[in-house]
Formats: C-alpha cells, structure tokens, sequence
C-alpha cells in the first residue's frame, strides 16, 4: 500500500510546465472543483449518451421490428404451410377413402368370384367323378363279359372235346354205320316229303 501511495506523492514532485495540472491529492482539492469537474462531464456527457441512446434506441427498435417482421413471416409461412398441409392431408384423406372403397369392392367382387369359381369347380369335379364312375362301371361290366363269354368259351370246348372223346371211345365201326345209315333215312325220308 505504501508504494501506491509513493506513486502519488512522487507525482506532487514533478514540476508542472503550466497552467494546467492534475491535483492528485484528494484530500487537497477541494470541493468546488470536484462539483465543477463532474458538472462538466454530466452535461456533455449526457448528450454523448443521449444520443449514443437514442442511435441504440434506434438500432434496437429497428433490430426489435426485423425480428418482429421476420417471426411474423415466418409465421405467414408456417400458416401457409399448415394450410398446405391440411389442404395435402385432406387429398391424401379422400384418396385413402377412395383406395379402400375400390379395395371393398374388389374384395367383395373378389369373394363373389371365388365363390362362383369354387361352386364351379366343385360341380366340375362331381360331374368328372360320375363321368369316372360311369367309365369304371362300364369297364367292369365288359370285362365281366369277356370273362363270362371266356368262360363260357372254355367250358364249351371242354363238353366239345368231352363230347367227342366219349363218342370216340364208345362208337366203334357197328355204331357208326348204324348212326349214319340212320341219318341217311332220316334225309330220305326228308327229301320224300317235300316231292
């Protein structure tokens, strides 16, 4: 503290070259001068401020009015944009209804014609499966036929060679002179009715 005090009182040692100085003792100037100085400094200080003021005044209410004007763009914008977007949302809206009510008719339509193809291929089937059916029981009747005419076939070759093997075996040259001389009266006999 000592030195900060020596800085001032050293100033007091330098000689003043006129009429104008700095007392930098406080407790030596008096109080008129103090008055005088700040007097001074407030009057011109004032209009310096005054108008350092009112040119921030300015500045600020016109930095104030841009910021307003531009919120108050930004908010036109921002209203046109939602009215596009209501506008875009209501479009979409009735397209969707649009969409869905082709999609119900489809569907329904849809439905009706997969229903009429499956009653269709339905009636289809049955009608193939009686055709099949029919096929089937004519092809078992005619294969029970040929089996039955096959039968009948073997059977008869059967008595056939039956037949002849008996006749064979029990006709001997006697017999068999009676039987054709039998049947030579018998076409005669034949011959002498029809003249």
């Amino acid at each position: 503290m000592k030195n900060v005090t020596d800085s001032f009182v050293f100033l007091d040692y330098w000689p003043s070259a006129g009429s104008f100085g700095f007392n930098t003792d406080i407790l030596a100037t008096n109080l008129i001068n103090l008055s005088v100085v700040i007097g001074v400094l407030l009057f011109f200080g004032k209009g310096v401020c005054a108008s350092c003021q009112k040119d921030n005044l300015l500045s600020l209410s016109d930095l104030l009015d841009n910021r307003k004007q531009r919120i108050f763009n930004a908010i036109r914008n921002s209203e046109e944009l939602r009215g596009g977007a209501v506008e875009q949302l209501e479009n979409g809206r009735a397209r969707l209804r649009k969409v869905e009510t082709e999609a119900d008719e489809f569907r329904v339509n849809g439905y009706s014609e997969i229903e009429r193809e499956k009653f269709n291929l339905i009636n289809s089937t049955y009608k193939t499966l009686e055709q099949l059916e029919n096929y089937k029981n004519e092809t078992i009747r005619f294969e029970q036929q040929r089996a039955i005419n096959q039968v009948r076939q073997r059977i008869f070759q059967q008595a056939l060679k039956g037949a002849l093997g008996t006749l064979n075996s029990c006709l001997n040259n006697e017999l068999h002179l009676r039987t054709i001389n039998a049947n030579i009266g018998i076409l005669v006999a034949m011959k002498e009715k029809k003249d």
